[in-house]
């Protein structure tokens, strides 16, 4: 560390002197190293304080007035949001019960039954499933075309149709009439 020093002194260097010369070093001068840095240390620190000086002198232009009237703005429309968020969930699960209480009620066209419905007090209805059903109990009365019918319909009557024209065989009344016309052939 003192190779510098020995130079100058050249022979009249001593252990004693390098020892006293350390120790007095040590307490009025700083390592380089150190030096260096405490010193970025402290430009770090001044840059810090200049951008918080900075931030603070903006603060103060703020109108804070403004800041809070933003903020309430801000609420409002959050607000106003889930509001409308809240009513489109309600009118996607209103058509959804609709749309299932007329499958249910075997309706043959769902827009023409929901044109014919009070679709309003419908959706502001605190039972919306029984008012529902009960109004498209009154709809089936009234238009029952819009709805398939919950009876059966008749059966097949055997014996109409269902063979090759002129194949059948004669019988009773045929039978009687193709004896006396053996000529005519139908």
């Amino acid at each position: 560390m003192l190779e510098w020093l020995k130079n100058i002194l050249g022979d009249s260097w001593t252990e004693d002197i390098d020892k006293k010369i350390s120790a007095e070093i040590g307490k009025g001068f700083v390592a380089k190293a150190d030096f260096n840095a405490v010193n970025e240390a402290k430009k770090a620190a001044e840059t810090q304080l200049a951008d918080a000086n900075k931030t603070i002198a903006g603060y103060k232009e703020m109108d804070i007035d403004a800041i809070r009237k933003s903020a309430a703005d801000w609420q409002a429309k959050a607000e106003q949001a889930q509001k409308d968020a809240d009513a489109r969930v309600a009118a996607v699960q209103f058509d959804a019960k609709l749309d299932g209480a007329i499958t249910k009620a075997k309706g043959r066209n769902g827009k023409a039954i929901k044109a014919l419905l009070d679709m309003d007090t419908l959706r502001g209805s605190k039972n919306q499933d029984q008012d529902i059903e009960a109004a498209l109990a009154a709809l089936q009365k009234d238009s029952g075309y819009l709805f398939e019918s919950a009876e059966t319909p008749p059966p097949y009557a055997a014996g109409t149709g269902t063979g090759a024209v002129g194949t059948e065989k004669k019988g009773g009344v045929e039978a009687a009439f193709a004896a006396l016309n053996p000529k005519l052939k139908f």
